[in-house]
């Protein structure tokens, strides 16, 4: 299914769709879009398709989303697909806890995701269909993090190491955005 386009004025980029519509704002830099991102966005979700290492890791490291993806659909962004079980509600709130609050409360999260264009459908149709891996990952801080993180990458199954470069059975499928 093909999404229509007609030119909308900018004004619209401060509401959000209920329907299967996108807006998109074409922007002269990586900084341009983060501040786009900041201006306009929900805090929930933001993706970038990128195929240079520098802006997936810059755009990573800049958008203050709870979700922030690389070369992935956005349909991931789900409770169950992070193995936190039946979602039961949705915040873009960086302190949501209300009354007697323990430390987990004073706590947020940022989810970041790195692909190779997978999509949710993969993960959910067919006698193909990939499963879900639920994994404890170590907590990355300081100046080596992203050293650290490049590491784990290399090791996982969806590395992005040279030789998973071959392992393209990733369809596309239209509406999944």
């Amino acid at each position: 299914m093909l999404l229509p386009v007609a030119p909308k004025p900018l004004d619209t980029f401060g509401i959000e769709y209920g329907a299967l519509e996108c807006n998109v704002e074409v922007v002269d830099s990586l900084q341009d879009a983060v501040q786009h991102i900041h201006n306009y966005g929900s805090g929930h979700t933001d993706v970038i398709v990128t195929e240079c290492d520098k802006a997936s890791k810059e755009f990573l490291s800049s958008v203050d989303s709870a979700c922030v993806f690389v070369n992935c659909s956005s349909r991931f962004s789900d409770g169950y697909r992070f193995g936190l079980g039946a979602e039961v509600g949705i915040s873009t709130s960086r302190i949501h806890a209300r009354g007697p609050v323990g430390i987990q409360g004073l706590l947020t999260t940022k989810w970041t995701l790195v692909g190779k264009g997978q999509t949710v459908h993969e993960f959910t149709a067919g006698e193909k269909r990939k499963s879900f891996v639920f994994q404890e990952l170590p907590i990355l801080k300081g100046e080596n993090a992203n050293q650290k993180l490049d590491e784990l990458d290399s090791d996982s199954e969806y590395g992005s190491d040279s030789e998973n470069e071959s392992d393209s059975d990733s369809d596309s499928t239209a509406g999944d955005a």
